[in-house]
């Protein structure tokens, strides 16, 4: 309904808690931002079963108490999914268990393998058979099929031959693994509750369960949470190797939630300095500034400090459209960006407004809340992002339509103005953007990945996906001429 990019996927997981699985049904809660297709749990129990529950769906919908009742133990994981890499059906849902010869496991991913198919390719000619079209599932059979002694070898033996993004975890009848690959695109973070330990993809979900957030597991590295003399415990099983990020920025521009703690940046206050840094770069003479919500509010909260411009709740969202949500033959214009947002008359009626979104993907859906705000009065509609052009494909967890459909590869800034009907346009310098992520005077170029706004893939692509983007270039550079 909305044209954004679709967010990843969440992990969530606890060790030593009796109510284990309510705890991780609470954190995948407090994640349901990162998926919305899917949502399973997967516990151990006292005599060391590994024991499943997954459907599709939100969480408060997959997850009645009932249910949660089947999942008995003092160690879980959880995942929400939305699909980037196999499609939107139940044999997709994670975690994925599998029962191996080290023993029973269940893996939950956040990311994307840029050689999943290549790996997935060369198990089938091995003769493995596999039960969904997830790239996760390449996991579980490099893990069965490694010749290492036990689950801690391996899941490093499968490590080792993945390439791209991944935060993850791993659930044996002892241990929860977790990992991240060595670049760090997707974030995960280590958090405490008493005596217990809990793996997470954003803080928000630690503040839920009143756990504290010990420390962000670092890039490359893996951990175990284990028992050590009875007592949960935490070891490094390997440490990150020494090499240049790839943090995602997306994560700070949209994907996660503003109460978070993402790469050691509180994700509100940077966005709140893209505002600012958004109104230097692109001052205008208005009389409001208006977030699209929510995606919106932060930078625009930022750009009315900077600007001195009032911040005005000029639009209104509805947040309680469902997923199977029934819209009505094409009589009612517009009505897909309508039935979520509808504009303050009384407030927007006869002001110049400053619009303030995170990114324009299509244009398609800009487009229908220009004219709507114009359709109720307003007199000027200025479109301000607070990232850059979005322009290329992600292969890192991110489902981005082709670069042929992203409207910042085809279109000139002037036409993508013209396009979305706005009386002036201005985008965030990508110097602007890594500015406001930089921390303790690190440069954020050797940080974090940009490759949605430059095209500067950090992880090579294989053959078939650089092929299809050298095709795409080209298609779109004959369609921005």
């Amino acid at each position: 309904m909305f044209d954004k990019l679709h967010e990843e996927c969440g992990v969530f997981g606890v060790l030593g808690r009796a109510d284990a699985a309510n705890l991780v049904y609470l954190g995948l809660y407090a994640l349901q931002h990162r998926g919305q297709e899917s949502a399973g749990i997967s516990s151990v129990t006292e005599d060391g079963r590994i024991l499943s529950e997954k459907e599709m769906g939100y969480v408060a919908d997959v997850f009645t108490q009932e249910r949660i009742a089947r999942l008995p133990g003092d160690t879980a994981v959880g995942h929400v999914r939305y699909s980037t890499a196999g499609g939107s059906m139940l044999c997709n849902a994670q975690p994925i268990y599998a029962h191996t010869s080290k023993g029973p496991i269940a893996v939950a991913h956040n990311g994307n393998l840029v050689n999943g198919d290549v790996l997935r390719k060369r198990l089938e000619a091995e003769g493995a058979i596999f039960n969904s079209t997830a790239d996760s599932e390449v996991i579980v059979h490099l893990i069965a099929r490694s010749k290492a002694g036990d689950a801690e070898g391996a899941f490093l033996d499968a490590l080792s031959q993945l390439e791209g993004a991944y935060a993850m975890a791993l659930l044996t009848p002892t241990k929860i693994f977790a990992a991240r690959d060595p670049y760090g695109f997707r974030p995960l973070v280590l958090g405490k509750l008493e005596e217990s330990y809990a793996i997470s993809s954003e803080t928000c979900a630690f503040d839920l369960i009143s756990a504290e957030t010990v420390r962000e597991i670092g890039a490359g590295e893996v951990i175990a949470i284990e028992r050590q003399d009875g007592k949960p415990s935490v070891r490094v099983v390997r440490e990150g190797p020494a090499q240049r990020e790839a943090r995602c920025i997306f994560e700070h521009v949209y994907f996660a939630r503003p109460d978070s703690v993402v790469f050691g940046n509180s994700v509100a206050e940077t966005r709140q300095r893209f505002g600012k840094q958004l109104a230097k770069e692109h001052p205008i003479d208005a009389d409001m500034v208006v977030p699209v919500p929510d995606s919106g509010v932060f930078a625009a909260l930022g750009y009315a400090l900077e600007s001195g411009i009032p911040f005005q709740y000029g639009l209104v969202r509805n947040h309680y459209v469902g997923r199977t949500f029934i819209e009505p033959k094409q009589t009612i214009r517009s009505f897909g960006v309508k039935v979520k947002l509808n504009p303050v008359r009384e407030l927007v009626g006869g002001k110049r407004i400053v619009l303030i979104d995170d990114s324009i993907v299509r244009g398609t859906t800009s487009k229908k809340i220009v004219r709507m705000l114009k359709d109720a009065g307003a007199a000027e509609v200025h479109m301000r992002i607070s990232s850059p052009p979005t322009s290329w494909p992600c292969y890192y967890g991110i489902d981005t339509p082709e670069r042929t459909q992203l409207i910042g590869a085809t279109h000139s800034l002037e036409e993508i103005r013209t396009f979305i009907e706005a009386d002036s346009l201005g985008y965030l310098s990508e110097d602007g953007l890594l500015e406001a992520v930089k921390k303790d005077n690190n440069d954020p170029r050797s940080l974090y990945c940009t490759a949605c706004f430059t095209g500067k893939y950090p992880v090579k692509l294989d053959g078939e996906k650089a092929s299809e983007e050298k095709a795409s270039a080209e298609v779109a550079v004959a369609v921005g001429s």
